[in-house]
């Protein structure tokens, strides 16, 4: 029986891996490295978070983003320069060639409860037992499509998620459901590769972060001091979710859902602007109340803010409207243990370590942002998630050092 099982290999379970390597806590990790990142966003996209805030976390900072660009001689910068989605799916390659070299590059499809841990079965059909589990899938179960869209046919619907590849649209109308960053940078990158595009959303407009001014000064003590930078982003409150997700545990529950839910809302980088304003047709200010097919099209039914109504055919609806934690959907958890798992609206209730109501299970990532705050929707959370969860397997190991040596599991060079 192994003492950790790490299960994901985006940034979350990488920093996580790395910090448990670095401070020799016996582990095995399962997954494909940065799978979400290579294979699920759309080629030619560039990351929203600044430079500074797009690292994946190993304890003594051994390999940030700012030394893999130095070493590669990619442009980079802390602020300003935005990182391409290439370089960072690139990055994390090379994270785990040089951090994580364990990683197992398996997929784990079911998870089961047993006396003294947990049993894992991967796609190989290798049994592992683990005392404990730590979840750090991302995104990855959790894409959501509403049920006004949902009843289309597979193939004139998919989640933004699905698409990495834009080149098969190229000459096909296509409509792009929302108005935030997925949304904004899939009508802007459809539109590149010569798809007949148009974005819908709710929102009666598109909002894109602030870039930077040509020429401009450092800021002044004071303007720094009442709008600090952070991870997140400028101001005192996203530094505050940035830096105090462990205060942020302890706020009451329904203040913590509530900033969640408002927090941090649709919006697209400020580099992205130029490639959808006066180049896309946007539909603002109108809901998809109902979708059908008519003619071998999908057919949209809208209706705007003021009560009129129109209708959109299409060949095809890409739905970016996000994600949403539901935990009933890690079919690979055994019912038993979701059974077990007390929630709120789908979302693990964790304790100060993302340890879940099931002993010795925990979420990381966007599943833990109910208990954590903001931060864990984004990269930049994973280095707080690696150090706390690394803590306490440390406080664990002190207490029960014989467990640990009687794994047998080497996790470092001496």
């Amino acid at each position: 029986m192994i003492e950790n099982a790490i299960i994901g290999a985006g940034p979350y379970g990488l920093s996580i891996a790395a910090h448990f390597r670095s401070h020799g806590v016996p582990f095995r990790i399962f997954g494909r490295p940065m799978d979400s990142w290579v294979a699920h966003m759309p080629k030619g996209m560039m990351l929203k978070s600044d430079g500074f805030a797009s690292n994946i976390y190993d304890p003594d900072a051994n390999f940030t983003l700012r030394q893999f660009c130095a070493e590669r001689g990619v442009e980079y910068a802390d602020m300003g320069t935005p990182v391409r989605l290439e370089t960072f799916g690139e990055y994390g390659l090379a994270f785990r060639d040089r951090m994580v070299p364990e990683l197992e590059d398996k997929l784990v499809v079911s998870i089961k409860r047993e006396a003294e841990g947990f049993v894992l079965q991967l796609e190989d059909g290798e049994k592992v037992q683990a005392k404990r589990v730590v979840l750090a899938v991302g995104i990855t179960h959790f894409e959501y499509i509403a049920e006004n869209l949902a009843n289309l046919p597979a193939e004139f619907v998919s989640h933004s998620y699905r698409h990495h590849d834009l080149a098969r649209f190229k000459g096909r109308s296509v409509v792009v459901v929302g108005a935030g960053s997925s949304a904004i940078d899939l009508a802007g990158l459809l539109r590149d590769a010569g798809a007949d595009v148009q974005l819908v959303a709710r929102a009666t407009s598109l909002r894109f972060h602030t870039g930077p001014k040509a020429g401009s000064k450092r800021r002044s003590f004071w303007q720094r001091l009442r709008h600090p930078d952070s991870g997140l982003g400028p101001g005192l409150r996203s530094r505050f979710f940035a830096e105090w997700a462990a205060l942020f545990h302890y706020l009451p529950e329904s203040v913590r859902i509530h900033l969640v839910r408002t927090t941090l809302g649709p919006s697209a980088g400020w580099f992205v602007k130029d490639k959808v304003m006066g180049r896309v047709p946007l539909v603002l200010g109108h809901t998809v109340e109902s979708a059908d097919v008519q003619n071998g099209k999908a057919r949209l039914h809208l209706r705007g803010l003021d009560g009129s109504t129109r209708e959109i055919l299409t060949e095809h609806v890409i739905a970016a409207t996000g994600y949403k934690v539901n935990v009933e959907r890690l079919a690979f958890l055994d019912s038993g243990i979701r059974s077990k798992l007390k929630c709120v609206n789908g979302t693990p209730i964790l304790s100060s370590n993302f340890e879940s109501s099931v002993p010795g299970l925990y979420f990381v990532g966007i599943a833990a942002a109910n208990s954590f705050g903001p931060v864990m929707r984004f990269a930049f959370g994973a280095g707080f998630a690696a150090k706390r969860l690394t803590q306490a397997m440390l406080r664990s190991v002190a207490r029960n050092p014989a467990s640990v040596r009687s794994s047998g599991v080497a996790t470092i060079a001496e």
